[in-house]
């Protein structure tokens, strides 16, 4: 156990990442035999049988912060609440099982409805977590409902790896050559034209219903990646069922930043070719580098593994290489045709 006076001093650092390190070391203090692996990547993972880990993961989403209820249509807010999770199943290449979901909402989001609404704001909801649900075979198992100032949303979803195939965060070593799925920037781009489209407004006040705008069809390409955004998870069965990878994560809070937590947990540094990354048709270089929420997979790999062009469907692009961390080096180095540029990581960090 730390001292009273070496716990506040850890504590009162600022940002996420240190108050998550606190946290992390006061757990270890409980963890049991049945505990494979804890604090610190995607998943949890917790022994189920000889053969299989079970991989728990959990996500919260609350209005103001992780979505808008005067911006994004509660099928969206739905679907983005399940997307989440499946998403840290994807990086440990695991199979989802079951989702356990807990909902704190306003009562005019359960009781009341706008003229020109057939259905509550609550049952739209469940429309966009259903459809992600079926398309994925994830049956809601249970969860909890509750009344709340705010609209909040907790998602829960266990899923299977089997044993010794789990991808994880810690793996990558220099040399390893580094993939990511599909396109960077889509998400933030998206952002951005949806925050245009609904104007800078505040969450309603708590009597109000809301009004998200509707999604013109000359629009519809550049918000689904934000509004609808795909997890991974085919990808990173085919990844952990050959065991090409030698680490993964999934880009939830900005390539730089979760970049860098597959460094810190590998014990390694990285350089990435700004000419190879996929960014997306309306996405800047900034927002393919920092913008979240793209939920797709950045892997390592060793040389010799074969990865193709395409998983399941999905482009795959290789965008730099995992190098030594030297101490007077940068963590990350973007590679340009006008030399090398250290990238400090600017994606989303909670308290920073």
């Amino acid at each position: 156990m730390h001292s009273s006076s070496s716990s506040s001093s850890r504590f009162a650092k600022p940002g996420e990442r240190a108050l998550l390190k606190h946290i992390r070391a006061l757990a270890a203090e409980t963890q049991k035999n049945a505990l494979q692996l804890g604090i610190g990547d995607d998943c949890a993972l917790l022994r189920l049988s000889k053969s299989e880990d079970l991989a728990v993961t959990t996500d919260l989403s609350i209005a103001g912060r992780h979505f808008r209820l005067q911006w994004h249509p509660p099928q969206s807010i739905g679907h983005r609440v399940l997307a989440r999770g499946l998403s840290d199943l994807a990086a440990m290449g695991a199979r989802p099982v079951a989702a356990f979901l807990s909902l704190g909402l306003p009562r005019d989001l359960v009781q009341n409805q706008r003229a020109r609404e057939r259905r509550r704001w609550v049952e739209r909801l469940f429309d966009g977590f259903f459809a992600l649900a079926r398309a994925y075979k994830t049956p809601l198992a249970g969860g909890d409902l509750a009344e709340s100032p705010i609209a909040i949303a907790d998602i829960v979803l266990t899923g299977a790896v089997h044993r010794g195939k789990a991808l994880l965060r810690s793996g990558a070593r220099p040399g390893n050559l580094l993939y990511v799925t599909g396109s960077l920037g889509g998400s933030a781009a998206g952002l951005a034209a949806l925050a245009q489209l609904g104007g800078r407004q505040n969450s309603p006040a708590r009597s109000a219903l809301p009004n998200p705008p509707r999604i013109p069809a000359r629009l519809k390409a550049i918000l689904t990646p934000h509004l609808y955004p795909q997890p991974r998870i085919a990808q990173g069965l085919w990844l952990a069922r050959r065991s090409l990878a030698s680490a993964a994560i999934d880009l939830s809070d900005g390539l730089s930043t979760d970049l860098s937590h597959l460094c810190e947990e590998s014990g390694v540094a990285a350089q990435i070719d700004a000419a190879a990354l996929p960014i997306h048709p309306a996405a800047t270089l900034a927002q393919a580098l920092h913008g979240g929420e793209d939920y797709e997979l950045l892997f390592a790999a060793p040389p010799a593994s074969r990865i193709p062009r395409r998983i399941a469907g999905i482009p795959v692009a290789r965008i730099g290489r995992i190098v030594r961390r030297r101490p007077s080096a940068p963590q990350i180095t973007l590679m340009t045709a006008h030399g090398p540029q250290p990238i400090i990581p600017g994606g989303w960090q909670h308290f920073a």
